[in-house]
């Protein structure tokens, strides 16, 4: 399978990864579950613990994305999950449809570890702030949100982009407070091509 990836971990098994999500969401299709992964048969950059997200997209348009901000499962599991959340448990979305599976692209994120910001004010955030490549994670007590760095593309700028993910978080667009946190990470990204979405990828189980 083609691919498109960063260029700072060319190790990671890119090809695998995405047919792993593939593999998760057409299983999920008829078990309701995740599929089931193997440690023992697996490679050891496929056992390395790893936070990841699955996104899918159906015409370019988001359909789901879930996935970890903390590793604390290997690469392959993770990334199963990820792919089954995102296509099933995503609340902001009906669960993905049989007739639906052909036509979604998947890209899959593998995260950095979590870094923290401190900072004095919400200027000195945005000053801080690296578009098109930090993720971003945002706390306020119980309540947690995040955007991956492809967000940027919709919201290059700094100040819409912390707006847009303060309202994520259930907070006013324009709320401060010294009890927020906040947390950086950048991703590896690799992505189906949109010209392999189709006839492929028609369920094998019908």
């Amino acid at each position: 399978m083609g691919l498109m990836q960063s260029p700072d971990r060319h190790e990671l098994p890119g090809a695998d990864l995405l047919r792993l999500a593939r593999n998760s969401i057409e299983y999920g299709l008829d078990h309701d579950e995740p599929v089931p992964v193997d440690l023992d048969s697996l490679p050891a950059d496929l056992m390395e613990p790893a936070a990841t997200f699955t996104t899918l997209r159906l015409n370019e348009k988001l359909r789901g994305c879930c996935g970890t901000l903390e590793a604390a499962h290997p690469l392959a599991m993770d990334v199963s999950r990820s792919a089954f959340q995102a296509a099933f448990r995503d609340l902001r979305f009906q669960p993905l449809a049989r007739d639906e599976f052909g036509r979604i692209r998947l890209e899959v994120s593998v995260l950095s570890p979590l870094e923290v910001i401190p900072v004095a004010n919400e200027a000195d955030l945005l000053s801080r702030l690296a578009p098109g490549t930090d993720g971003l994670v945002i706390v306020e007590g119980a309540r947690r949100a995040t955007f991956l760095p492809k967000v940027w593309e919709s919201l290059p700028e700094p100040r819409l982009f912390l707006a847009a993910l303060k309202t994520k978080c259930g907070l006013p667009d324009d709320y401060w407070s010294e009890r927020l946190e906040f947390f950086r990470y950048r991703t590896t990204l690799y992505a189906e091509p949109a010209n392999l979405v189709g006839a492929q990828f028609v369920p094998s189980t019908m």
